[in-house]
């Protein structure tokens, strides 16, 4: 068994489970296009997976260096066109959907997430200047990017700031207009930024938040007073722009892929076009946010998903001790031990459910002329992202549990795998920042819509699952859970909010888990509609069954438990004083 990656037949059942409807032709290329994914993800970024780990970004008198080998790969996957995926033709795309890109990504973010990460923010910083630049914009910053020369990222964070974006301090003062469009002066500093300087691509394009200051020469309060900025490290004139890396930070996990705080300004200020009007920083880069959402639950899937794979290999060629009552014989396969198949099982469930919520979030984002499917979307992003990397993160641990001894020792792949992924439930907003928007924004501000439209294509499922003899007892248990969820909402929607808020990181997971048993069922019923039409095996159906069958039986009735907590509205952890943690 290749243990390297994700099979392409697990990808390609879940694209055709989310993309049903295309033409035979369009799959042909679509099987292919995956295959040379899976060959260069192989070929050129598993190989210096564990290097990428061991020689860490260094910082020169001229700039980061990073291991040359990643920038060989990333022009291997540029040479691929993979950079250009998912735009449109007419920006030298190759007009891919949105769910066929992350399930390209998905493979490579298996082979080496950190070497993944800079086509990944790559991308969606090309794609915001192309939704929301002018055309000279677009054609000087984002098609260089599309073709895979230059590389991108995105500048939130300050230091003082963190994750509070209404605090931050970068400032931008207008300086003219040229054929670009509105030119700024930045002046201020930027922490965390991935990819923030590097030796292998020609440019490297910042997309900036900062602030305007007001006429007496303050920064305008919170987040309405946010723009965005494209601050490029050399400018059209061949110039280095006046940003300066003041550091590198040294992460447990993605070592491959640099993090610096840079500093906008240091002498006469960073030369930065506006995009759009002033004021719409945020409203903007929420597109490339979200995007790195969805694209972080992706990479989370696809380190757990590698997990198990090891995990399982290991399993079967391992052995030691004997089965119950056996004290005779050789040693048994370690995967003879009821403990084992145990965590395999969840490994299984985890990954695989954690696989199909992404991309079934990737396939919404395929149709935004659907107010159903973008409704649901903005629903179910923050779950894609925080349910999978906490429970894909929990696949790794059982990984390295499976290895014994073996698995915390940096021989073994499964070691960095846990390493790489627990920056995931950090990535893109913490835990506790999503669950806040998931309860606070979207159920709570937004009104009953998406979660009116979830209800709706739960119960379809359910209706449609209760005609198969196979899935007894799932659709009452599903149901139940989905009750349940609803009845908890309409209790949070009757208290104050911040009431409601202090148990939300408890909500996300009975929501999440309760989605991801839904979305199991659909698997099983795509699975079984697979297997009638001959595209996948009989054992890729049990497998699949088994996993769903442990889902429902070992991690649903979890929910019900959950609820019950946020339920109580228990101040146990809001009501304390510092005093009581000493």
């Amino acid at each position: 068994m290749d243990s390297s990656l994700i099979p392409p037949d697990e990808l390609k059942f879940l694209l055709r489970w989310l993309e049903a409807g295309r033409a035979d032709d369009d799959w042909d290329t679509i099987d292919a296009i995956l295959d040379l994914s899976a060959s260069i993800a192989s070929d050129a970024f598993l190989p210096h997976y564990k290097e990428s780990d061991r020689t860490e970004p260094t910082l020169t008198p001229t700039g980061v260096h990073i291991l040359p080998a990643i920038g060989a790969a990333l022009r291997e996957y540029a040479n691929a066109g993979f950079f250009a995926a998912g735009f449109d033709e007419q920006l030298g795309g190759l007009g891919l959907s949105a769910v066929v890109t992350y399930a390209i990504l998905a493979q490579f973010s298996a082979a080496n997430i950190a070497t993944a990460a800079y086509p990944m923010l790559t991308a969606a910083n090309a794609r915001l200047i192309a939704t929301f630049g002018s055309a000279a914009q677009i054609e000087q910053f984002a098609l260089p990017q599309i073709a895979g020369h230059w590389f991108g990222t995105m500048c939130l964070s300050e230091p003082q700031a963190g994750s509070s974006l209404g605090d931050i301090l970068t400032r931008a003062t207008a300086e003219g207009k040229d054929t670009l469009g509105e030119r700024f002066r930045l002046t201020g500093n930027k922490m965390w930024i991935s990819g923030g300087d590097q030796d292998v691509s020609d440019n490297i394009i910042h997309l900036v938040l900062a602030k305007i200051p007001q006429a007496d020469g303050s920064l305008p309060p919170g987040t309405k007073g946010i723009s965005l900025f494209i601050v490029p490290k050399v400018l059209p004139d061949g110039q280095r722009n006046d940003i300066a890396i003041a550091g590198l930070n040294h992460k447990m996990g993605y070592r491959g892929t640099s993090n610096c705080l840079l500093n906008f300004g240091e002498t006469i200020g960073a030369t930065g076009w506006l995009i759009g009007e002033p004021g719409k920083g945020i409203a903007q880069m929420f597109q490339m946010m979200n995007e790195a959402r969805i694209a972080v639950g992706v990479g989370a899937a696809a380190l757990g998903f590698r997990g198990h794979r090891i995990s399982l290999c290991y399993a079967q060629e391992r052995s030691q001790g004997r089965l119950a009552g056996g004290h005779t014989g050789l040693p048994v396969a370690i995967f003879e031990h009821p403990d084992i198949k145990w965590m395999l099982l969840a490994q299984k469930a985890y990954t695989e459910g954690a696989l199909g919520l992404c991309l079934y979030c990737a396939s919404l984002v395929d149709r935004p002329q659907e107010t159903d499917a973008g409704a649901l979307l903005s629903l179910l992003t923050p779950v894609a992202k925080t349910w999978s990397a906490e429970y894909c993160l929990k696949a790794n641990d059982l990984a390295i549990q499976i290895h014994g001894g073996y698995g915390y020792t940096r021989d073994f792949d499964v070691e960095q795998l846990y390493r790489d992924n627990r920056l995931n439930a950090i990535h893109e907003g913490t835990t506790g920042i999503q669950a806040a928007d998931l309860l606070g924004r979207k159920i709570l501000r937004d009104g009953p819509f998406a979660f009116d439209v979830a209800t709706t294509r739960v119960m379809a499922c359910v209706a449609e699952a209760s005609k198969n003899s196979r899935l007894a007892g799932r659709t009452e248990a599903l149901t139940d859970a989905w009750r349940s969820v609803v009845d908890t909402v309409n209790v949070l929607r009757s208290v104050e909010r911040q009431t409601a808020l202090d148990n939300a990181t408890m909500f996300l997971r009975a929501f999440g888990h309760t989605i991801v048993a839904w979305l199991w069922i659909e698997q099983i019923l795509a699975a079984e509609r697979a297997e009638s039409e001959g595209r996948v095996s009989a054992r890729f159906v049990h497998g699949k069954e088994r996993a769903c069958r442990y889902f429902f039986d070992c991690e649903l009735p979890k929910v019900r438990v959950w609820l019950a907590v946020v339920s109580a509205m228990t101040d146990v952890a809001s009501g304390a004083s510092i005093d009581e943690f000493c």
